[in-house]
């Protein structure tokens, strides 16, 4: 069964460079095509048209606009959001969707055989988070595919999912074995759980951030006149992008809160006390700081649009060393992992 499962990381490993091909080549030569957002988000169904046009309209009339004042008309489009948007649209990428689910369910099996192998749950040392965090990572992509039409979003997904996958199989593969003392609780499935959804959402989170502040810059490009071409020539409006990043930091921003809460009570319970400033304590209250400063400039509305996307992005640059930083520079109860 052990055997099983490493096989069957490399076919998803496959699955998923081969749905990231297939999405490149989508967004390179797919035609455009409209994306009404108020058709994903129906709490925006009242706005009808983004400012970004409304400038562009004043542009085509003679009236005198500059590039600076398009750039304040698009951060109040991400506030007012429901712009029309267009996307690449190809055959490959009904494909390369269909090719990435292959990959979520051989995810999933990998997990699952893994888990039979070792006869416990299948997240007990970095590997094993790693193809975790994949897994909630592309099923969350999955689920804006279908329930928000974000296909565009899966080249931007999928690079980082399959980084990880490789860096994992090649830097932090361990045998199949049975944890130490210390993880041998019921708490690994509650805590690590817990943190494993919320690090696969942040990740998706941070994906359709990077594409937003990249159709921010382009929108402005084009109302200055400028000739856009290639990948950042196809996403579609950075409003909607910026609603999608929004949106999976709510919902993966509770679930981090349940983590480190849950993991105060595994602390008590496994070493007698519920807080011990162990680095990997830390450097998880400071990734909720970020996040919970980001939902703060989203909710004021002088650091709204592109500051608070790079607040995002301090946050996923926290959780990330978060894991790879902390396990690997410092020592600490945590170092197990």
């Amino acid at each position: 069964m052990a055997s099983f499962s490493d096989g069957l990381i490399v076919a998803t490993i496959v699955a998923y460079a081969v749905g990231l091909f297939l999405f490149a080549i989508e967004a390179a030569y797919g035609r455009r095509e409209p994306l009404r957002s108020d058709d994903r988000f129906p709490a925006k169904a009242a706005a009808s048209s983004s400012t970004v046009d409304k400038g562009a309209d004043k542009g085509d009339d003679g009236d005198d606009f500059t590039a600076r004042g398009v750039a304040d008309d698009i951060a109040v489009s991400v506030r007012d959001t429901g712009p029309q948007s267009y996307v690449s649209t190809h055959a490959v990428g009904r494909v390369a969707l269909a090719v990435t689910s292959l990959g979520f369910l051989l995810n999933l099996a990998q997990i699952v055989s893994r888990g039979i192998a070792a006869d416990r749950w299948p997240w007990g040392n970095m590997f094993e988070f790693v193809v975790a965090i994949s897994l909630c990572g592309v099923g969350a992509f999955l689920y804006a595919a279908f329930r928000h039409n974000a296909r565009y979003l899966g080249m931007f997904v999928l690079i980082p999912v399959v980084l990880l996958l490789g860096i994992g199989v090649k830097w932090l593969y361990t045998e199949t074995g049975p944890v130490i003392p210390a993880l041998d609780s019921y708490w690994i499935a509650i805590h690590v759980t817990a943190a494993i959804i919320a690090s696969g959402a942040f990740t998706v989170s941070g994906a359709a951030t990077v594409t937003y502040l990249v159709a921010y810059r382009t929108e402005i490009k084009r109302a200055a006149g400028e000739r856009v071409t290639g990948i950042a020539a196809a996403l579609p409006s950075s409003g909607l992008l910026d609603q999608l990043a929004h949106r999976f930091v709510l919902f993966a921003f509770p679930i981090w809160t349940f983590a480190v809460i849950a993991g105060a009570v595994w602390a008590d319970e496994a070493w007698g006390r519920f807080w011990g400033w162990d680095p990997k304590e830390v450097w998880s209250f400071i990734t909720w700081v970020v996040y919970a400063a980001y939902l703060h400039a989203r909710a004021t509305a002088g650091w709204r649009g592109p500051k608070a996307a790079w607040i995002a992005l301090a946050g996923l640059a926290c959780l990330l060393f978060n894991f790879f930083g902390v396990n690997y520079l410092f020592s600490g109860l945590h170092s197990y992992a």
